[in-house]
């Protein structure tokens, strides 16, 4: 008989499975930030007062593109665009950005 244990006691604490803790989805709408000094990133934007944070994000150092970063933002990334995962969160103040883009959801959720 075979028996699966998700959860077990050990000197009064609760220790539960790695895999079975479900992971917070992070919420927000995928955006292009243009930040000074030239930085572009693309992420799920969060911003609570003057601190932005940018989950799933990557920096866009290739556009790839004939038609600028709308073309990205709409479409998706091209096959001459170049995104750097960043590997965690993005945070800066909402003063050092420059414009935001909206992106369309089903063209970049493959790639955060």
């Amino acid at each position: 008989m075979e028996q699966e244990v998700n959860e077990v006691k050990i000197n009064g604490v609760d220790y539960i499975r790695k895999d079975y803790v479900a992971k917070e989805e992070v919420k927000g709408n995928i955006k292009i930030v243009i930040l000074q000094r030239g930085w572009i990133l693309v992420g799920r934007f969060e911003r609570n007062n003057s601190d932005c944070k940018l989950h799933n994000a990557s920096v866009i150092r290739n556009w790839g593109t004939s038609k600028g970063l709308g073309e990205i933002a709409n479409e998706g990334p091209k096959s001459g665009t170049k995104l750097d995962k960043c590997y965690g969160l993005v945070q800066f103040d909402y003063l050092t950005i420059v414009a935001l883009i909206d992106c369309r959801e089903e063209k970049w959720v493959r790639e955060l």
